[in-house]
């Protein structure tokens, strides 16, 4: 008897062990406030800095002003008329850029940047958005000056001990070649 009872109590606590876990519940949950305030922020900043590029721009009566899809503004030093020939997804292209603030003061020459070489849309190369962005809109041998608000271009981040935070800038960007890759 001694022996049925022990059998049944480990076969009773063997089926109740056997028990699928239970989820816990959140001790606290988030109401989503802060990406709320978050986006509300970097479009207050992003409204002040158009208005001070689209001031720049008014003043500037020498050159004419081309605003992109991808929300940053223009010029061409050096262009092609002749060609049509753009860079597509795949290509390697090489290019020369420096990087100013928005009065003209350098921060990065095209010396300290050398020259690139950047497979378009497919590299991982450290190049600020603006700068990815702005090359496929150009031509071969054409030069172009781009004003980027400060999220294509180094954002909250910066540049240590050369650019703040939040910051717009100015680059100036010469294609030097495009190599069509076999893909295309």
């Amino acid at each position: 008897m001694l022996n049925k009872l022990i059998y049944i109590l480990l076969f009773s606590a063997l089926i109740t062990s056997c028990k699928s876990p239970e989820a816990r519940k959140p001790i606290q949950s988030q109401s989503g406030t802060f990406i709320k305030e978050s986006a509300e922020r970097n479009k207050k900043l992003y409204e002040e800095e158009k208005d001070y590029i689209e001031k720049i721009i008014a003043k500037d009566s020498t050159h004419n002003y081309i605003m992109s899809e991808s929300g940053f503004w223009y010029f061409y030093n050096k262009r092609d008329t002749t060609s049509s020939d753009m860079p597509d997804p795949g290509d390697i292209v090489k290019f020369t850029y420096d990087i100013k603030d928005l009065n003209g003061s350098m921060i990065l020459s095209e010396k300290d940047n050398g020259l690139q070489q950047y497979k378009v849309d497919q590299s991982n190369q450290e190049l600020i958005s603006g700068v990815r962005d702005g090359i496929k809109l150009m031509k071969e041998g054409e030069t172009v000056t781009f004003l980027f608000p400060s999220y294509k271009a180094y954002g909250y981040y910066g540049i240590e001990k050369k650019l703040g935070t939040n910051i717009p800038v100015q680059s100036t960007v010469t294609l030097h070649s495009i190599e069509q890759s076999n893909e295309n």
